[in-house]
């Protein structure tokens, strides 16, 4: 435990500004995934291309993960109070201007606008925890943290399914106005913990913001893009590549040996620290790849709505809900490590009972492992954040909380390249697999095709061409399934295969 953390329960007043805040965090948070199910009708709104409407998201995230560490200097320089009142004022207007918007330029900058300003109220709230409470009432506070970075993400995809069916996607933005609203004069007025200290400028490493800005930039840039450009045969992806390694290296040589690092990379020194953010990092490739992952298979296998697809993601999010009280409860009256181990095993058991779908899976089939998938995430995230940032000083938790938040969306970025990389790679592989046994000497084959040439007699010029091309869908169809199948085992695989690593950390 932190020598200095608070042992009193902190007043009424405070305790209203940190719900305040973790309600800002919650739409933070929410907004990186709310556009998800939505993308066909956004692109259709703003005139965009196929690769320009996929920057909605991108634009986002990339300014997030370079706002999220610069939120402990933030803190320090204006107070934590000013801080997320900026953010919370700046994540709004952004979102007004994005409802605003009428091209697809003006609604990328936006939204990098809005990620950027709202990416500082995650590890603030964070932070605002491990600073209020005493650390015997982490269990319940973490609880709540815990929730809202897991759920968030899950019901994005579901309430905007239901923003747009039922209103429009103009809407998806502008539900932030009066909660943003609300947060910024609620946090201003309750939660005064702090004081600026304007001295920290004159310290301040803009060399190492800059770098810092340039790795994480264009690494989530690379991660984003790369599967969709078939990775380094783009020159841009491999020239954004080469920016990234090469400031990464000056960025953490300068971490080392400036008198006032923007990060202090020593934290990774704590054993527990260490191991809790590797742990968040493999966690975020499960928390974002599978919601994206799930709206891409009912979309292009099943050919599901907005609508059906945020009632399918309802689930996971639901089965959070219900498991955080109880999960909170329990880290503070047994070992944080058995909870975070059957997280891990569960997250990977529920990922291996989606590895058997076919092309006619729904709600039904996903209903099971999603809820043991967000039981074990919320076992997982809960005590994760207290064993990492429940041993760090005072004055580092606003540090050790960004590079929490920091590693979970950048293992949330590589899950989602690899998840790309490995479905084009496999669903080829499935593809020469399966084409062979398409031969018109297989009786089988002979009766299909007949069939459908008999279906498309009359209605076009060639019955035979249009039947070949149709039992060629129904190949490529059973090729994607297939490539989810091994996705969804191998994910499962991944966490089996950390779950040595809990045992490296120590009693908290």
């Amino acid at each position: 435990m932190s020598a200095d953390a608070p042992e009193a329960m902190p007043s009424w007043r405070l305790r209203l500004g940190f719900v305040a805040a973790v309600f800002g965090m919650f739409m933070a948070i929410l907004d990186i995934q709310i556009v998800a199910s939505s993308l066909n009708e956004i692109q259709a709104g703003v005139a965009a291309s196929q690769d320009e409407i996929s920057w909605i998201q991108t634009a986002y995230l990339i300014a997030e993960i370079i706002m999220i560490p610069l939120s402990g200097v933030m803190t320090r320089i204006l107070s934590t109070r000013v801080a997320f009142v900026i953010s919370s004022v700046g994540f709004t207007l952004a979102s007004l201007g994005c409802a605003m918007a009428t091209t697809i330029n003006e609604l990328i900058v936006l939204r990098a606008i809005q990620g950027f300003m709202g990416g500082a109220m995650i590890p603030i709230t964070q932070a605002v925890s491990f600073t209020i409470f005493p650390r015997r009432k982490m269990g319940a506070v973490q609880a709540v943290i815990g929730l809202v970075a897991t759920v968030a993400p899950s019901v994005g995809p579901t309430l905007g399914g239901y923003i747009t069916e039922y209103m429009s996607w103009h809407w998806l933005f502008l539900v932030n106005a009066v909660p943003g609203v609300l947060v910024s004069l609620a946090v201003w007025r309750l939660l005064d913990i702090d004081k600026a200290d304007l001295k920290v400028v004159r310290t301040l490493d803009i060399f190492g913001l800059i770098l810092m800005a340039l790795f994480l930039g264009t690494l989530e840039f690379v991660l984003e893009e790369g599967p969709d450009d078939d990775w380094f045969d783009s020159r841009l992806i491999l020239s954004m590549a080469l920016i990234s390694v090469i400031s990464a290296a000056l960025f953490f040589i300068r971490m080392f040996t400036a008198r006032h690092p923007i990060i202090n990379l020593r934290l990774f020194a704590e054993r527990n620290f260490a191991v809790g953010i590797g742990l968040v990092f493999v966690l975020g490739i499960a928390l974002y790849g599978l919601v994206y992952l799930m709206p891409l298979f009912f979309g292009t296998v099943r050919g599901f709505s907005s609508l059906q697809i945020g009632e399918v993601m309802f689930v996971t999010g639901a089965a959070m809900f219900l498991t955080a009280p109880a999960v909170g409860i329990l880290s503070d009256k047994i070992d944080l490590r058995l909870l975070i181990g059957c997280g891990v095993l569960l997250t990977g058991i529920g990922s291996m009972m989606n590895a058997n779908l076919t092309d006619q899976s729904g709600f039904w089939e996903f209903f099971w492992p999603q809820i043991v998938r967000g039981v074990g995430m919320i076992m997982c995230l809960v005590p994760s954040s207290r064993v990492a940032l429940g041993m760090l000083p005072r004055e580092q938790i606003g540090n050790g909380s960004g590079m929490f938040s920091v590693m979970r969306n950048l293992g949330g970025a590589v899950g989602l390249a690899l998840l790309d990389t490995v479905r084009d790679w496999r669903e080829d592989y499935h593809w020469n697999q399966l084409i062979p046994a398409i031969n018109e000497g297989r009786e089988t084959v002979v009766t299909t095709l007949t069939q459908y040439q008999q279906q498309y007699l009359g209605a076009v010029s060639d019955p035979h061409a249009a039947a070949i091309q149709l039992i060629v869908q129904r190949v490529q169809l059973q090729a994607d399934v297939l490539a989810y199948n091994d996705i969804f085992l191998w994910l499962g695989l991944i966490y089996f295969l950390i779950f040595p690593v809990v045992f490296l950390l120590r009693r908290s």
